[in-house]
């Protein structure tokens, strides 16, 4: 590692407020950043960050811009990202995976600058094309190079007015008729329209829609997927039959117009039926690879998995900006300190503040490289799956384990984002909540990512289901191995805290992990005999496994993730070949983020019976806390590790050259009407009596 070339990375301005941490680092925090990230992925996000920068289009707006502006502006800058050679040409040669990771480090930089518009360009061309990939068969192939070329302007509409998680229960209908060779496109009523469409509101001409296709026997035959043309992409106006429209202003992303649809008997080719799994001959004969209806439409919502990856790979980025933020302002504001000294001490010396935000600072770190490597597992996943004739039994044997990964691993990063972002807000005090400090923004912005693409608490249903089957089925069924730990099942449950510590002191990599096994194999067996103990009682199995939710489902759901994370990061540094100060800091930040995961679980490790007394709480605790302390020497290093340039963090509060209030200074001082008698000011003066007037 020793001769890893560094070179592409920017300097940071030399001297200033963050010198004084910055100096205490043993350890290069560029080559650091390289552990962090891939090489390739780093240098193509710097590149669009520097071609952002230099283009006017994309400077960042010095007030919040009117909802219908922030639309305009954004779909500008979707259509500019053509011009700005982004995308090498050679990028055709390469492999599926290597294709979809070039994207997606795109798309990761491009969130780091504006959410709405790296979920426009996710939404509208990424997603889109995956759909067409998965679910599509070669005459659909032209709608993803008129997509990525903006000849068309692409949405997903799935989601309906009154039901969205339950895909099931979707109402759109698409009949067939073979007199015509189209299918009808019609939705019963208002409830089943199709809403809180991206890019649809204002713009999209083309809808990639589920609807229940209909033979013209009568025969409901399941969801399927269709392309359907909404807009004259000449004009951007409706078509006959398509009643369109925007849903309204949002607390957040408000580049993207999200937009309802309502279909009225609608007709579409036949040819417009993505047909890979199941057709329509030109008679109306339904034919299907599947047995089962329901087995087509998981065949196509796992090409949605894609979109989850996306918002983790997006709020693992939010997390570490988030920790950024909170760090450098911590390392630069001062407030008290011992008086015999005289000085103030930087906020970031105090026990209470390190124990606030370094967690999350350690979060960000772990979770970065976690989800570095659950996309690489999925890549790799599908690329197996699209090059093997048998690429649905692949996928098959796969999806279930990746889609519980997903589903598990999605909550936990997007709450994690989530509590970081308010976490660091606060640690900010008051010039937190200023609007140039970005904070607000990145709360608002990255808030709906909890409930779309999946709602953060029914996918971790998904997971805890899963999980309950591995562990009342007689055969584990785990090709990527994330609960091969059950093997050991009866071994786990007998485990107490006191035997491990004896063969696994705390300071070692193995521990965390192994009461990680416990806590798992506990919440399975709980939570199992709480379903059993329910049916018993004469609940029906919905019942048994919705009331099992608070007992043990939600929590074992999270712990899966968390476990997921800790090992994949553990794993992943083991096979590294650092020096000691790299192999240092890699470690502090393992123990903070684990000690701070552990004790979120100390309830349950005490009431399961994996420990009594006040030993273990205390010593993951006392860790913590000696982690937090040491970590206080190097986290201005660690965050510049894993900060985005100042053109793409966006924060004054925050820049890179540590100038708190000197750039606060030119905040205030600069910012539009500060000086300035507001026109209103009449409005606002209460008529005096003339002979108080002179007063």
């Amino acid at each position: 590692m020793s001769n890893t070339d560094t070179s592409f990375i920017p300097d940071l301005p030399l001297g200033g407020p963050l010198a004084h941490y910055r100096k205490r680092a043993n350890f290069d925090w560029k080559r650091l950043r390289l552990i962090f990230e891939k090489e390739q992925g780093l240098r193509i996000k710097y590149k669009v960050w520097r071609r952002l920068e230099n283009d006017p289009l994309f400077a960042h707006p010095s007030r919040t811009l009117p909802m219908d502006e922030q639309k305009r502006l954004c779909a500008m800058q979707v259509n500019r990202m053509k011009h700005l050679d982004l995308v090498p040409k050679e990028i055709e040669s390469l492999s599926f995976s290597a294709k979809t990771q070039y994207l997606m480090y795109i798309n990761e930089a491009l969130a780091c600058y504006s959410p709405s518009l790296s979920v426009k360009i996710a939404l509208g061309v990424g997603l889109f094309n995956n759909a067409i990939r998965a679910m599509g068969t070669e005459k659909h192939q032209k709608y993803i190079e008129a997509a990525w070329n903006r000849e068309v302007i692409t949405c997903l509409a799935i989601t309906e007015l009154s039901h969205g998680s339950n895909t099931k229960r979707i109402r759109t209908t698409a009949t067939y008729d073979p007199t015509t060779q189209e299918f009808i496109i019609n939705t019963p009523d208002f409830e089943a329209a199709k809403c809180w469409v991206g890019n649809l509101g204002k713009m999209a001409t083309v809808a990639m829609t589920f609807a229940n296709l209909y033979t013209a026997d009568g025969e409901n035959h399941g969801l399927h997927g269709f392309l359907i043309p909404i807009r004259d992409p000449k004009t951007l106006l409706s078509y006959p039959g398509v009643l369109v429209g925007d849903i309204g202003e949002k607390c957040g992303l408000n580049g993207i117009d999200n937009g309802f649809v309502v279909f009225s008997n609608y007709r579409i080719p036949r040819d417009n039926l993505l047909n890979r799994t199941s057709d329509v001959t030109p008679e109306g004969v339904y034919e299907s690879v599947f047995d089962e209806p329901g087995k087509v439409l998981g065949a196509a919502l796992e090409s949605f998995s894609a979109g989850r990856i996306g918002i983790m790979q997006e709020s693992a980025n939010t997390l570490c900006s988030a920790a950024v933020i909170a760090v450098r302002y911590a390392a630069v504001r001062k407030q008290f300190g011992p008086e015999r000294q005289g000085e103030e001490s930087a906020i970031l010396e105090y026990q209470l503040h390190q124990y606030r935000i370094f967690p999350f600072l350690a979060a960000a770190c772990v979770q970065k490289i976690a989800v570095q490597e659950l996309t690489q597992t999925y890549l790799e996943i599908i690329a197996r799956s699209q090059a093997d004739s048998n690429g649905f039994d692949v996928l098959t044997q796969n999806a279930a384990e990746i889609h519980a990964l997903i589903s598990a691993s999605k909550p936990r990063i997007t709450w994690s984002a989530r509590d970081a972002i308010q976490e660091a807000r606060e640690a900010c005090g008051g010039h937190g909540y200023l609007r140039a400090a970005k904070l607000g923004q990145m709360r608002t912005d990255h808030d709906p990512l909890c409930t779309y693409e999946g709602d953060n608490n029914v996918l971790g249903q998904q997971a805890s289901n899963w999980l309950l089957r591995q562990w009342s089925a007689k055969e584990l069924e785990s090709p990527i191995g994330s609960v091969k730990f059950l093997e050991r099942r009866q071994q786990l449950l007998a485990l107490k805290y006191d035997q491990l510590v004896q063969q696994t002191p705390i300071k070692t990599w193995g521990f965390a992990i192994t009461c990680y096994e416990w806590l798992l194999c506990h919440l399975m067996s709980h939570t199992t005999a709480h379903i059993e103990g329910q049916l018993a009682a004469g609940a029906n199995k919905f019942d048994a496994r919705n009331n099992s939710q608070v007992a043990g489902a939600k929590e074992l759901s999270l712990a899966y993730a968390e476990y997921f994370a800790l090992t994949r990061y553990a794993e992943h540094v083991r096979q590294l070949n650092v020096e000691a100060p790299y192999a240092r800091v890699l470690r502090l930040v393992y123990d903070v983020y684990a000690m701070w995961l552990l004790e979120q679980h100390m309830t349950t490790f005490y009431v399961g019976g994996f420990a009594v007394g006040q030993s273990f709480a205390g010593s993951v605790r006392e860790l913590l806390l000696a982690s937090c302390l040491q970590m206080k020497e190097f986290a201005v290093s660690i965050a510049d590790a894993i900060a985005p340039p100042d053109f793409a963090l966006n924060s004054v509060i925050a820049r890179a050259d540590g100038l708190l209030y000197e750039n606060l200074q030119n905040e205030f001082m600069t910012n539009e009407g500060a000086f300035q008698r507001p026109s209103w000011w009449r409005d606002v003066i209460i008529p005096q009596p003339a002979e108080k007037s002179k007063l």
